[in-house]
């Protein structure tokens, strides 16, 4: 395990799109699936990793939190099966089941979403806003990226989400969220051999 921290993508960053598979259902996920949403939350997540499973119950709570709000959540898990059979979609499905994710848990098996929004660590969090008053074409604009909140495995302090529903709570009422964001801190993404990006060590 590498201790790895988000590269803090630039705000304002277009969300990139994609087309992955949900683990439970199978069903092709991307960006227009869900379109009708104010605010979206692309977590990058696996089922191993002790920084997930520190906050697992927080994500669970989120889904639960914000299901009937404008904010669509979406988890992808990028990791390398082969190497990390607890990340394989099979895991991934019973992981979504076991811990009743209310939300989509998909798998990038090219690595190339991951790669797309430069994610780092395992957990990983972006939101993007799509008020059509700041964008014309509608297109999602990232307004956060960084941590959960101050909580570590090892630190003694709660998980409370604290960092991450601000921002979202601010989108979601058209507000502005602060530039002033931590990164988040966890496993490095497991990368395929050779399949390693340019902003991974």
């Amino acid at each position: 395990m590498a201790l790895t921290a988000s590269t803090m993508l630039p705000l304002g960053t277009k969300a990139p799109d994609f087309n992955l598979p949900e683990v439970v259902s199978g069903k092709a996920t991307s960006l227009s699936t869900f379109a009708d949403k104010k605010a979206l939350l692309v977590m990058f997540i696996c089922r191993h990793c002790p920084f997930v499973k520190h906050v697992q119950k927080e994500l669970v709570q989120l889904g639960k939190d914000y299901f009937t709000s404008d904010l669509a959540i979406v988890a992808i898990s990028a990791n390398d099966a082969k190497n990390y059979p607890d990340d394989a979609p099979e895991s991934l499905q019973a992981f979504a089941t076991e811990l009743g994710f209310n939300f989509t848990l998909c798998y990038d098996e090219s690595q190339e979403t991951a790669k797309a929004y430069t994610a780092a660590c395992t957990p990983d969090f972006f939101v993007f806003d799509s008020d059509g008053s700041a964008n014309a074409k509608g297109e999602r604009q990232l307004v956060y990226r960084g941590q959960l909140d101050d909580s570590r495995p090892s630190n003694g302090k709660p998980v409370t989400g604290a960092d991450l529903r601000a921002a979202i709570e601010a989108v979601l009422a058209g507000k502005p969220v602060t530039s002033e964001q931590k990164p988040s801190v966890g496993c490095n993404i497991k990368w395929k051999p050779g399949n390693q990006p340019s902003y991974f060590g």
